[in-house]
């Protein structure tokens, strides 16, 4: 079930960002993720909007990321991750251990696109940001 206006902009005033109009159109209808998705054999997974300030407290990680949301990942040790350096925020993961930015691996340029190419696709391993 999806998240009302109310409670979107509630959680994006916390971060201090406006999320991109095709994530605040997911959160708002479909609301989250959690999927194996074929042919890609990757899983992914897209947090509800209750679980996204306390995936981001984890492991001090907005003071390691200045800029970035985790919005998800891949079940395991990648977050998928909003990137609000840049005026058109990009998603890309970054390991849960990684230190700073250099790490991240740009994943897709919008929601969307991520969901549209990711049976396809799956997750992208070596492209940096």
């Amino acid at each position: 079930m999806g998240s009302s206006e109310d409670r979107i902009a509630q959680v994006e005033k916390h971060f201090g960002v406006r999320f991109p109009q095709d994530y605040r159109d997911f959160l708002g209808t479909t609301g989250s993720l959690r999927q194996f998705v074929p042919p890609a054999d990757d899983f992914l997974v897209i947090d509800a909007l209750e679980e996204l300030i306390g995936a981001n407290e984890a492991g001090e990680f907005q003071e390691r990321f200045p800029g970035a949301v985790v919005i998800g990942g891949d079940g395991s040790r990648e977050l998928l991750v909003y990137d609000f350096r840049q005026a058109t925020p990009v998603l890309v993961t970054l390991d849960v251990s990684a230190e700073d930015w250099s790490s991240a691996i740009h994943q897709a340029t919008s929601l969307s696109a991520l969901l549209e190419d990711f049976p396809r696709t799956g997750w992208q391993w070596d492209e940096t940001a």
